[in-house]
C-alpha cells in the first residue's frame, strides 16, 4: 500500500529553489522597477488656478448686491499662494540641504546606529509580523492564505 503524502510536498521537488545570490539580485531588480515606475516629477506643480474660479472663502450670494455700501479692499496674496507657487520638489530640497550643510549634518550623511533588537519580519502579502518563508524564493509569508496569495501572484514572476 502506498504511504499518502501531502499535495505540498510532492510538488516540492518540482519548484525551482534560488539561493541567496540569486534571491538578492532578484529583490535588487524588483526595487529598482518600483524606484522607476514610482519617482516622477509633479505634473501639477507649475499649474496656476484661474483668478475667475470663485473660492470657498468668497461670498455667493448671486442676485443680493450689498457692494455698493462696503468700500472694496485690495487683496494682497498670502503665503499659501506663494508656499505652492514656489514648491520644492524632493531632488530640490536635497540639494539646498547639502548646500546649507556641506559638513553634515544632512539627509546623505545622517546614520542610526544598529539596533540591539532582533531583526522583525513582516509578511509580503498582508504586512503582519510572520514566522515562514517560501522555499523557493525567500519571501516572508504569516499564514497558509498569504502562502496562496503569493504563491499565485507573486513568487517567481520577476525575472531573475
Amino acid at each position: 500500500m502506498a504511504s499518502r503524502e501531502s499535495g505540498r510536498i510532492r510538488e516540492a521537488d518540482k519548484k525551482r529553489v534560488l539561493d541567496d545570490a540569486s534571491r538578492k539580485r532578484r529583490a535588487r531588480k524588483a526595487l529598482e522597477a518600483l524606484e522607476q515606475d514610482n519617482y516622477h516629477e509633479d505634473p501639477h506643480a507649475d499649474l496656476v488656478m484661474s483668478k475667475k474660479v470663485p473660492k470657498f472663502q468668497d461670498n455667493l450670494d448671486g442676485g443680493n448686491n450689498n457692494n455698493s455700501n462696503k468700500k472694496k479692499s485690495k487683496r494682497t496674496k498670502g503665503a499659501e499662494y506663494y508656499r505652492a507657487k514656489y514648491r520644492k520638489n524632493f531632488p530640490q530640497l536635497l540639494e539646498e540641504d547639502k548646500m546649507q550643510h556641506p559638513d553634515g549634518p544632512n539627509y546623505f550623511t545622517v546614520a542610526a546606529q544598529p539596533s540591539k533588537l532582533p531583526e522583525r519580519h513582516f509578511c509580503a502579502v498582508c504586512g503582519f509580523p510572520s514566522s515562514y518563508t517560501c522555499t523557493a524564493c525567500g519571501t516572508r509569508y504569516c499564514s497558509v492564505r498569504c502562502l496562496g496569495t503569493h504563491q499565485d501572484t507573486r513568487c517567481l514572476k520577476w525575472t531573475a
